[in-house]
């Protein structure tokens, strides 16, 4: 988990509707999770995680200055140990894939409820990938579609058993998922991501799973 042992979650709202922060506080703050500061554009997001150094921040899409995807690029790229869930109105493909690529750790539409959405920060802080499963394949095949094959540096190098691995992070699946499907324990297959995050030269599953994508010939 992200936040150190004994200390609530800390998280940054971004979102340019005051209303919309207003019922994320109160709504995360009744669940034990500390509200580290609010933002309403780009710039003033990537300010307040170099100045504050949430574990999680919840960002909207769309915002007044530009879109939320350049913001977690540039977290991305400054503090890559932050954890980036978008939470927008819009279910759009395009956007889904673009945050995708700019290595988010999830995409949630506002409708959902908030006993869902607090657990989903509490599983982008643990390290997992949050994404509507259906929505996920859909942008996946959207990703193929767009890019095609494009195997990259490392991507030849992948033993049989790695590339089932990796396809199955690519679905979404967690290590124990995976580890149930393919017969093995979590620690064999937390060996086995090892590797191939070497081997592809990523850091994070959304690299690797966009690295994936892109290396794989529709059917």
């Amino acid at each position: 988990m992200t936040a150190a042992e004994g200390r609530p979650l800390r998280v940054l709202l971004v979102d340019d509707h005051e209303i919309v922060r207003t019922g994320l506080r109160t709504v995360l703050t009744d669940a034990g999770i500390e509200i580290a500061g609010e933002a309403r554009t780009v710039s003033e997001a990537i300010d307040a995680v170099r100045r504050l150094t949430p574990d999680v921040v919840l960002m909207d899409v769309r915002l007044p200055d530009g879109s939320g995807v350049e913001a977690c690029r540039e977290i991305r790229a400054t503090h890559p140990e932050t954890k980036l869930l978008f939470l927008t109105a819009f279910e759009d493909d395009e956007a889904m894939l673009a945050t995708v690529f700019a290595n988010a750790d999830g995409y949630l539409l506002k409708e959902i409820g908030s006993e869902n959405l607090i657990q989903a920060i509490k599983a982008a802080a643990h390290g997992l990938s949050v994404m509507d499963p259906a929505s996920r394949r859909r942008i996946l095949e959207r990703a193929r579609m767009q890019t095609g094959a494009v195997p990259g540096a490392g991507d030849s190098a992948l033993s049989a058993q790695e590339r089932r691995v990796l396809a199955l992070v690519a679905e979404g699946k967690t290590n124990k998922e995976i580890a149930a499907a393919m017969g093995l324990s979590p620690k064999t297959v937390k060996n086995y991501l090892s590797h191939v995050f070497q081997k592809l030269q990523v850091t994070r599953r959304s690299e690797a799973a966009a690295r994936f994508v892109r290396a794989t010939p529709r059917q």
